[in-house]
């Protein structure tokens, strides 16, 4: 086989079910990527710790994440996944840039600040160092290229600040990374605020259409999607709502956007919604049957996250070994 000269990360906090949007966005085309790229996805469980939770409740959501990863269709043997408390070169590494971190960088972090208004009762140093680790998540791997939202931007141009910064002082050791930017129009947005992106953190459950909602909350959800008064299915910026579900419908359907136009010219909103609610509904009734059987199969999933945490630790060692000689460890 050709070696995958390329790496792509992604890491992801494991709060609870992943998005349709998650699914048609950026799931699907990660898959059109595992021949071409190394790709790494992380379920970044130390990153979700600046939030409390039950512990229990929290080791399940991760093992549901793990499980919804693989009944999308991501190949654990193509890919690598795992969890990242259980490759410790994470937490290393995070020490070290953080020694090569300016406080002047992480007083600009926007999100620590929006992070700290919706959660004014626990303000701790992981919501502050919190990219830091995401600096270190990346790194380690080489990576050249992270699939993220624009609202992570900053936090990947930090990432290369702070592999600039190692570089110039220790040498060549860090590959910079580049956001990956995947293909057009395959961003999804809400269903209640169409110029939103859709978001598991949504405060309206009736804009996100969650992979693990039933069909009878999805088909509910579709039609309560907020349209316009024209009545007309055509895909223009001007009608943001039926716009959004006319991606939808040509992602799942893998049709053109001008054959959805054609099919439902002299149809009105009514007919199209109904029809895109059954479309979802068969086009997730697959993930939900494989997801059921993970989930009852844990010694299956236990071995994919053992395999993918090793995997990664060749990796991420090699990265440290160099690191470790860079600033004079013994």
């Amino acid at each position: 086989m050709e070696k995958k000269e390329k790496v792509i990360f992604s890491g992801a906090q494991p709060t609870g079910s992943l998005t349709l949007g998650n699914y048609i966005g950026a799931i699907q085309n990660w898959k059109a990527l595992e021949n071409d790229y190394q790709c790494l996805y992380s379920i970044v469980d130390l990153h979700s710790l600046t939030i409390r939770h039950d512990p229990k409740e929290f080791r399940e959501s991760c093992l549901s994440f793990l499980a919804q990863y693989l009944a999308c269709g991501l190949d654990h043997k193509k890919n690598i996944l795992f969890f990242q408390s259980h490759v410790r070169q994470h937490t290393e590494l995070n020490w070290i840039l953080g020694c090569n971190t300016y406080l002047g960088e992480l007083n600009r972090m926007t999100q620590f600040k929006e992070k700290s208004e919706r959660h004014k009762d626990n303000i701790n140093s992981g919501l502050y160092t919190y990219p830091v680790l995401q600096a270190a998540d990346i790194l380690l791997y080489q990576t050249n290229l992270v699939p993220v939202g624009e609202d992570q931007r900053q936090h990947i141009e930090l990432a290369r600040d702070i592999a600039i910064r190692f570089n110039n002082a220790y040498g060549k050791t860090f590959q910079l990374p580049d956001i990956y930017v995947g293909k057009v129009g395959a961003r999804i947005m809400s269903l209640q605020e169409p110029e939103n992106k859709m978001s598991k953190s949504d405060e309206n459950v009736n804009g996100t259409i969650f992979l693990l909602d039933s069909n009878d909350v999805i088909v509910k959800k579709m039609k309560r999607a907020v349209t316009d008064s024209e009545n007309v299915v055509l895909y223009r910026d001007e009608q943001k709502g039926i716009k959004n579900l006319i991606t939808i419908y040509s992602k799942l359907q893998n049709c053109s956007v001008q054959e959805v136009e054609e099919k439902y010219a002299g149809k009105g909103y009514g007919a199209f919604k109904t029809e895109l609610a059954e479309i979802v509904v068969e086009s997730l009734k697959p993930f939900k049957e494989k997801y059921q059987d993970y989930m009852t199969n844990p010694d299956y999933i236990i071995g994919v996250y053992k395999n993918g945490a090793e995997r990664a630790a060749e990796i991420a060692e090699k990265t440290m070994q160099e690191v470790r000689e860079k600033v004079g460890l013994v």
